[in-house]
């Protein structure tokens, strides 16, 4: 079991596989339940969410000002996070969403201090608005985070059960890779994670694991330290 992790979900994983909508709350009770239950293992949970639900920088306007996009973006990811912290608060867990900009009194300012207390106390950190400036991914701020709050694991969660050798999409003969080095996936631009984030977890040796968010409890799994998707090694 971990000590301490950050997980990073798609902003589009909380609107389920149903149109129209944006946030399905039996997909969202099934990610809180499995987290409570992690933390109740003893394993101190950071999460990052991203904002695809209401908004990617591919939704944008072709003339429109990257800058401007991702500012949109970074609001999305503040609404998500309000979001899940009142779904932990629905589900008896004490939820804190941290933003490195100031959002009035509906977040916290990033801490590293008030970051620690919160998760040796047991509560959630749930972190938005990314790094507060446009042209970073939230996989960046993932890989930040983790290393600012000396992590021993990443959980990238995605709609893909791992890592393969090809696009499975377009190559119904990708093969899986089970485990991969991190300085391979920078070596080989392995699309899996951004390479600002590939390059920090391979600086700092923070593990990484992929794995599909759609699979049965695979939070729970995953963090327990069973083999599911891919785990990128720092070795």
């Amino acid at each position: 079991m971990y000590k301490r992790i950050v997980l990073k979900l798609s902003g589009e994983a909380l609107a389920g596989d149903k149109d129209g909508i944006t946030f399905d709350d039996t997909v969202i009770w099934s990610l809180v339940s499995q987290i409570k239950e992690v933390i109740n293992k003893g394993t101190q949970v950071c999460l990052v969410v991203g904002g695809g639900n209401f908004w990617r920088g591919r939704s944008a306007a072709s003339g429109m000002d990257r800058t401007k996009a991702d500012q949109i973006g970074m609001l999305a990811t503040v609404m998500n996070a309000i979001y899940l912290a009142d779904a932990f608060r629905q589900n008896g867990v004490f939820a804190t969403v941290q933003t490195p900009i100031p959002f009035g009194t509906m977040t916290e300012l990033f801490s590293k201090d008030a970051a620690l207390a919160r998760l040796e106390k047991s509560e959630v950190l749930i972190f938005a608005a990314g790094l507060g400036h446009p042209f970073f991914s939230t996989d960046t701020i993932t890989a930040l985070r983790g290393a600012e709050l000396d992590v021993d694991g990443l959980f990238f969660a995605k709609n893909i059960d791992g890592v393969y050798d090809d696009d499975p999409a377009v190559n119904p003969n990708a093969k899986k890779i089970d485990v991969i080095k991190s300085e391979e996936i920078v070596k080989n631009n392995l699309k899996v994670i951004d390479m600002a984030a590939a390059n920090l977890c391979f600086e700092r040796k923070i593990p990484v694991v992929i794995f599909g968010l759609n699979e049965e409890k695979s939070i729970i799994r995953a963090v327990s330290g069973e083999k599911i998707g891919t785990i990128v090694t720092v070795s």
